[in-house]
């Protein structure tokens, strides 16, 4: 018998993210859509490696991230007061377990919005 060593506590967190993505052939936004904003939740071991790997993958999804703005983790967001739902928790919980990027919400613009 092998013994295996103790696994290391992870350092990874999730954090809250929301992406303005661009118009890009491919990108599956709606006919008409001049982009969207992407709420996301990320892991990472700190908001910039999360920031880095959530733009990675969008480019991999055939999409064009413009500004990403980071509302930190979950700790963070309650501190200032962000009321969270079970679903957003376990959104967030399967980001951390799956070492992921989950796309939580995607809010398509349309015209003249900003």
């Amino acid at each position: 018998m092998t013994d295996t060593p103790a696994k290391k506590p992870s350092r990874q967190q999730v954090y809250t993210l929301l992406v303005e993505i661009g118009r890009k052939t491919g990108d599956g936004l709606p006919k008409g859509a001049s982009g969207a904003a992407l709420m996301c939740f990320a892991s990472g071991i700190d908001e910039a490696e999360a920031v880095r790997e959530t733009v990675a993958i969008l480019k991999q999804a055939d999409t064009a991230p413009l500004d990403v703005t980071g509302y930190g983790t979950l700790a963070e967001r309650e501190a200032e007061g962000h009321e969270i739902d079970d679903e957003e928790r376990a959104l967030m919980q399967r980001a951390l377990d799956e070492n992921a990027v989950i796309i939580a919400q995607m809010t398509p613009f349309f015209g003249d919005e900003t």
